[in-house]
């Protein structure tokens, strides 16, 4: 890839218009798209209904629930279609703008082609050692009875994981597609009209959103129905439909394995090269954002999409797949210790939820439609009223579909009320997403005070900027935690009361009720994804004008659609750190579920007051910290190669400033380009190999010392004390590094000095040292705190 980076003829700088052509020849896609597109149309139309048909044959052999998952999915699809071919009907603007793009377009392919070749090589390495770790492990006595033997159980556990991580590539990848052809359509739009540039961010992020969250749906359900009717599930002698989902928890891990590497790539990536153009190109040179005379500024708007759009569909695909898969292991465990005559409503519930959520999340971005107004900042409603109506149009389906989805599935005689607590624990959830994304919006939107106060220290220099922004961060944790709390503790009664007990009549319906609750948290997944992708399109589509010289009433539109993307990508990302919390919640649940099958004792608590178990919280902690160190110091070593880029550029070619000479845009998207695959990898691999080696370890030191549960007691422990300190720094580093950019965004509208100021380069420092935190450290934190949860469900038996 650096060679066609650097290779790339960029032509002749010329005056007004002006232009960009390609740094790359020929455009790019992923062979499997590419031999699709070979393929006779009418040949591709039976194809594609000879795989409808099996996938419903199979849907209905295993359960008439599937077959509306199936439909659902299948019906979101072409909705997404759709929503595709309406995006790109709009008009791309003039020439100077398309070639804008293009360039943006082909830096993005061709780093993600070379990422993603690099962490699927990772992918079928550590396929491998999964394969023989099983090949050696210990079966439970139910799989055994079952007859699913060690080989079995281990192919299965290894096609689980590559599939997942194939989906979740898949996933990225859409999310970076529309993104790249969607900002110029927006920028061109921006020339009549504020409310249609709306319409058309908010739906290529749908379209994304859509495809996302149903192949993270129907990938689990075809899983889940190819191996119901494979080993004949509920037949006799056969396995049971409530021991199933504990075969796809290689799915969720090959999902955040992928979605990390994918975080932290495209994570540093995206924030080197902003941080490089902004200190050389605002600081030092007092030239506007994404100007074109600024050497890094294709490398910046690269990053948008390689790091906002690829990376965070990866990371909802996973989020969703965790959710899933360990809620469904929770439902099966509840089911069968309830002795529930039928349990297929409590195993395939998060299926139906996340279908509901297609139907409902389609009608919000719907919802948004483009009424006519004159172009002007002053007259038009402002973007994030409009964008909270269609989420409160989807809240409100959500209540009622998830209602509907309790007394459908989870409604059974021996508790004929217990759905009805259960829709409850959905609420809890439902209500938290909303007061998650409200707090972060509180924090992180200039509108409100926390923002402003931030604002008006960086009159005073820098140094105070970075004091304020830093307790800004700090306090935005406090709220968060105590909704997270008051939230698991409300689900977990409500289950725990729903009149659900096992044989000796204890309560089992607790853990379950957390699970509803998260199911519920995420049911409006798709619309906040939606929101988050919105955002990367609008920043690119201001940075398409800005290159591309257009009047200042048409960046004044994109100003504002940017600020207001700022904000949907900060409050987004506390409901992803919110629902990371109770998904891990329950994938912890669900490890000490799978040590207790293994180990054939009870295994409900965990003694920290034992050296070892205490020493293995540090250990989790200390993980969090050295894992967002190595992050945002990775940020920092490529920023200062950008950084001596750029000054060398603007050395070497004085006529960059007066406009008679081309910065080579080329060399500084080369640049980040193999910095940042370098710099993922060592985080990455800190983050798969700790838990494995920690549990071996004390594996063998439980063996001498008359322990033999001490491996698994210690890594959930590890577990523990990383998803508490994981979500704390995450929670900081998302909600500071958000405030400064927006700090920043509010000085830019005139107040305080405005742009130039010194107020407004105290900003610009705050904003640079807030980049790694809300764009690499902070997203990969709760990707990492899920991925830990799923590695140690993979690798339990290896504990003990």
């Amino acid at each position: 890839m650096d060679d066609e980076m650097e290779g790339g003829n960029l032509g002749p700088y010329q005056d007004r218009p002006r232009t960009f052509p390609s740094m790359k020849s020929k455009a790019y896609a992923p062979w499997i798209f590419r031999v699709l597109m070979r393929i006779n149309s009418r040949i591709l139309l039976v194809l594609l209904l000879v795989c409808f048909g099996a996938i419903f044959y199979i849907g209905a052999s295993t359960s008439p629930i599937l077959v509306f998952v199936f439909s659902v999915c299948i019906i979101s699809f072409f909705v997404s279609i759709y929503l595709t071919k309406w995006v790109l009907a709009k008009d791309e603007g003039p020439p100077e703008m398309s070639e804008i793009s293009d360039a943006i377009r082909d830096g993005a392919e061709g780093f993600f082609r070379t990422q993603y070749g690099t962490i699927s090589k990772m992918a079928l390495l550590l396929g491998l050692v999964i394969l023989g770790i099983y090949l050696f492990r210990n079966i439970t006595p139910q799989q055994e009875l079952s007859g699913l033997g060690r080989v079995t159980s281990a192919y299965i556990t290894v096609a689980a994981f590559l599939f997942g991580a194939l989906c979740s590539g898949v996933a990225g990848y859409v999310g970076m597609w529309v993104s790249v052809r969607a900002n110029v359509r927006v920028s061109s739009a921006a020339r009549r009209s504020a409310r249609e540039a709306l319409q058309i961010a908010v739906r290529a992020g749908g379209f994304s959103a859509l495809v996302v969250v149903g192949m993270a749906v129907m990938g689990v359900a075809i899983l889940y129905a190819i191996l119901y009717v494979w080993f004949g599930v509920d037949s006799t002698g056969t396995m049971k439909a409530t021991d199933l989902p504990l075969l796809l928890v290689g799915y969720g891990f090959g999902a955040s394995f992928v979605a990390l590497f994918a975080q932290l790539g495209g994570g540093i990536f995206t924030k080197a090269a902003d941080v490089g153009a902004d200190l050389v190109g605002k600081v030092e040179q007092g030239i506007p954002e994404d100007d074109p005379r600024n050497p890094a500024v294709i490398a910046d708007l690269v990053g948008d999409n390689v790091g906002d759009c690829a990376a965070r569909g990866a990371d909802l695909f996973e989020s969703i797949a965790a959710e899933i898969i360990s809620a469904m292991i929770l439902g099966g465990t509840m089911a069968q210790r309830c002795k529930i005559e039928d349990p297929s409503g409590f195993v395939l519930f998060p299926l139906v939820v996340h279908s509901f959520d297609l139907v409902i999340s389609s009608v919000g971005i719907f919802s948004i439609r483009n009424k006519r107004d004159s172009g002007v900042i002053g007259t038009i409603e402002d973007p994030m009223k409009t964008l909270e109506k269609g989420y409160s149009v989807t809240i409100f389906l959500a209540v009622l579909t998830f209602g509907l989805s309790t007394r459908w599935l989870l409604y059974t005689e021996q508790a004929p009320t217990a759905w009805l607590n259960f829709a409850l624990c959905g609420l809890v959830g439902i209500v938290t997403a909303y007061v998650f994304v409200w707090i972060s919006k509180y924090y992180t939107d200039y509108k409100y005070e926390p923002v402003r106060t931030l604002a008006l220290a960086s009159s005073t220099g820098h140094g105070t900027n970075i004091i304020a922004g830093v307790s800004l961060g700090l306090e935005s944790t406090a709220l968060p935690v105590l909704v997270i709390s008051l939230a698991i503790v409300s689900a977990f009664w409500l289950g725990r009361t729903s009149g659900l007990t096992d044989e000796a009549g204890n309560p089992t319906g607790g853990l379950f009720g957390t699970a509803v609750a998260t199911m519920g948290m995420l049911s409006t997944a798709a619309y906040v994804l939606t929101m988050d992708m919105f955002g990367p399109i609008a920043d690119n589509a201001g940075g398409i004008v800005e290159m591309s010289q257009q009047p200042e009433s048409v960046r004044e539109i994109t100003d504002v659609l940017d600020a207001v993307g700022n904000t949907t990508k900060a409050t987004t990302k506390g409901f992803a750190i919110g629902s990371a919390a109770l998904a891990s919640f329950l994938l912890f649940s669900a490890y000490m579920d799978e040590v207790a099958a293994f180990a054939q004792e009870p295994f409900k608590q965990v003694d920290i007051a034992i050296p070892e178990v205490f020493v293995g919280g540090l250990l989790g902690s200390m993980l969090i910290f050295l894992f967002s160190a190595w992050a945002c110091a990775a940020v920092g070593r490529t920023a200062q190669e950008v950084v001596n880029e750029v000054r060398r550029q603007f050395i070497e070619r004085p006529g960059i400033m007066d406009y008679k000479e081309k910065p080579d845009y080329g060399r500084c998207v080369s640049i980040v380009a193999s910095a940042s695959l370098k710099e993922m990898i060592k985080p990455g691999a800190l983050a798969i190999i700790s838990p494995t080696v920690v549990g071996v370890l004390f594996r063998i030191l439980g063996y001498y010392t008359g322990h033999p549960l001490l491996g698994a007691k210690v890594v959930a422990s590890m577990l523990m004390f990383a998803t508490v300190s994981g979500i704390l720094m995450a929670l900081f580093l998302n909600t500071a590094g958000g405030a400064w950019d927006n700090a920043k965004k509010y000085i830019e509208t005139g107040a305080l000095g405005g742009k130039g100021s010194d107020t407004h380069k105290a900003a610009v420092t705050g904003d640079t040292v807030g980049d790694p935190f809300k764009d690499t450290a902070g997203p990969s934190l709760h990707v990492l705190i899920k991925m830990l949860a799923t590695i140690t469900l993979v690798m339990a038996p290896i504990f003990l």
